[in-house]
């Protein structure tokens, strides 16, 4: 009898137990922040570019990628996947931060122009 009962718990234990550790595994998946930008972003330029999946993914690589500043970069990817143009709201940047916006439009214009004028096919 106690065979029995340890016997089923064992089975239950790995018929049950096995999955339930293994699940989380399988539904995890690592997420892609430049994937879900591009996806984002295409979204908004479908119609004003003819390979808007590459003026993002551009955008994305050398136009955000020249700022330095992590809480402007951000504010600016929020912009163009939001808007599909390079855009940064006052409110999305910390007040010590905001006199830095003009510049950093500065810093973006040649590379965005390259970006929409120029992308890579």
């Amino acid at each position: 009898m106690f065979f029995r009962i340890c016997s089923v718990v064992i089975v239950g234990w790995l018929v049950l137990g096995g999955p339930v550790r293994a699940q989380p595994r399988s539904l995890i998946k690592p997420t892609d922040p430049r994937g879900e930008f591009v996806r984002q972003c295409a979204a908004r330029m479908v119609g004003r570019w003819e390979h808007p999946e590459s003026v993002c993914g551009c955008l994305h690589d050398y136009a955000a990628a020249a700022v330095e500043d992590t809480d402007l970069r951000s504010a600016l990817l929020r912009g163009i996947s939001e808007t599909g143009v390079p855009t940064i709201e006052t409110e999305w940047v910390p007040p010590a931060k905001r006199s830095e916006i003009g510049a950093t439009f500065t810093k973006v214009a040649k590379p965005t122009l390259q970006c929409m004028f120029e992308p890579l096919k």
